[in-house]
């Protein structure tokens, strides 16, 4: 009968020997080397002991001399940062006081400035003797919106942080931290299922509007339609054309742009191939405005609709109500060129809150922006050429500006959108730039953009069909 073997190798001598286990390290040592591994053990726990008696020691001095070289000057730091705390806490509540002040001028003069435009548009409707309860309406409403303003005075408080010793005052202002940033990678949140006309599907999109319920309306180009996605929905549903391509009062042709009137609900549609601009209530049409070139549409503070002419090379401003006039060049309207008085192929345009036109001069590689009432533009991205560095563009489109008046650009060619600081001389990506593509961090000429109540930032993926949703972080 043969002995079974169960000899293993000692970890140290590496001989084939009965060995035994060491908890501690899972080790196998032979019966020599466990007891010398042992002795290892008791060594190194007499030098932890030996450690440990030493730091106790330590521990006693200090408490007998706390007053020890290291402590004085400690308490030396402390009474100088008494003393430069002092001086801050001047320095803090001069600087609020002042804060304070200049808040409280900068909204008198917010409210001169407000209550002097509404008085030239009084002024203006009552030269021009053309005017209806819409305009009455409009004018009383902003009338009473700068009251209220008026009588509700300085939106900023005093902020005190308890968390501190001493206790920090700042002014809170309302305004939203810079440089906001996006997820790369893009939710798909309308189309996205190739190119077609059933209700999940989208055919070379353009426009786009989100309310304030983050419902999506774009303009499905080559569908002849607009289509509304609500929030998180599969489908689509079209609220206007969608009769196929024509020009009766219940169609469409190339759609561009699309804005919603969230006072009275209606759709307003540049219905570009049929040169109008139209729009939808309830189901009934109405031409807005006829033979015009239109693109792109905006919507200011006011009510006043702004629409880019493509031929004329200009933008136009409508009052509310009196779309049988001409409207009024606010941009361009001096021939097609690169001056900074003319614009080359505008299309998609943006207002700001003091009615300044942001324009996407698509073929000078730029975007103008023209002040209320100015005759030229000043330059406020691109402009350097066709190209796709960062003080370059490459036929933009959609243009929107955020709260703190950084600018941002569909640049459609370069499969990217940029953002832009007035005055800098280069933009920088925020989301796409990787190529040309159908992947989640890729684009493929981009068109409209906006923002929804969240800052999270929409995309037409125009070559993608689909709309694309960039969460904020």
């Amino acid at each position: 009968m043969t002995m079974a073997n169960n000899k293993t190798q000692c970890f140290t001598c590496h001989a084939e020997k009965i060995t035994y286990s060491c908890k501690g390290c899972s080790k196998e040592f032979c019966l020599i080397h466990l007891t010398e591994h042992q002795q290892i053990l008791n060594q190194e726990l007499n030098h932890l002991i030996n450690d440990y008696d030493q730091f106790k020691q330590k521990i006693n001095e200090q408490k007998q001399n706390p007053q020890n070289l290291q402590t004085h000057s400690l308490l030396k730091q402390i009474d100088q940062w008494e003393r430069n705390s002092i001086e801050i806490i001047q320095q803090k509540a001069q600087n609020c006081r002042e804060i304070v002040i200049k808040s409280s001028q900068t909204f008198i003069n917010d409210i001169k400035m407000k209550f002097n435009d509404l008085s030239e548009q009084i002024k203006q409707l009552h030269q021009e003797n053309e005017f209806n309860e819409i305009n009455l309406n409009y004018l009383r409403n902003q009338l009473t919106e700068i009251t209220e303003e008026f009588n509700n005075p300085l939106k900023i408080s005093i902020k005190e942080d308890s968390q501190s010793f001493i206790k920090e005052i700042s002014i809170i202002s309302s305004r939203k931290p810079k440089f906001n940033k996006w997820i790369q990678n893009a939710i798909t949140v309308a189309g996205g299922n190739g190119q077609g006309q059933q209700f999940n599907q989208c055919n070379y999109p353009k426009g786009i509007f989100i309310d304030k319920n983050k419902n999506i309306f774009i303009t499905d180009c080559w569908n002849h339609r607009i289509v509304e996605w609500k929030c998180n929905a599969k489908i689509g549903q079209i609220i206007a054309g969608g009769n196929k391509e024509g020009n009766r009062m219940n169609q469409l042709n190339g759609p561009r742009d699309v804005i919603v009137d969230q006072k009275n609900h209606s759709i307003i549609i540049a219905d570009y191939e049929n040169k109008r601009v139209i729009q939808w209530l309830d189901q009934k049409q109405q031409i807005l405005i006829h033979n015009i070139d239109c693109y792109g549409l905006a919507m200011d503070k006011y009510g006043f609709l702004y629409v880019s002419d493509r031929e004329k090379n200009e933008v136009r401003r409508w009052q509310m109500g009196g779309y049988n006039n001409e409207g009024v060049v606010v941009a361009g309207g001096n021939g097609k060129g690169d001056q900074r008085s003319q614009l080359n192929d505008p299309t998609f345009i943006f207002i700001d809150e003091e009615q300044s036109i942001y324009v996407s001069d698509r073929d000078n590689h730029r975007v103008m922006k023209w002040r209320k009432g100015a005759r030229e533009g000043r330059i406020v991205a691109g402009g350097n050429g066709e190209g796709a560095n960062f003080n370059q563009l490459s036929y933009p489109q959609g243009v929107i500006v955020d709260d703190l008046d950084q600018i941002y650009v569909a640049d459609s060619e370069n499969h990217r959108i940029m953002r832009w600081c007035e005055g800098k001389e280069e933009g920088e990506i925020v989301v796409g730039g990787n190529g040309k593509g159908n992947q989640t961090n890729q684009l493929d000429c981009p068109m409209g953009l906006s923002f929804d109540d969240e800052r999270n930032l929409y995309v037409v993926d125009s070559g993608n069909d689909r709309i694309e949703k960039f969460e904020i972080i």
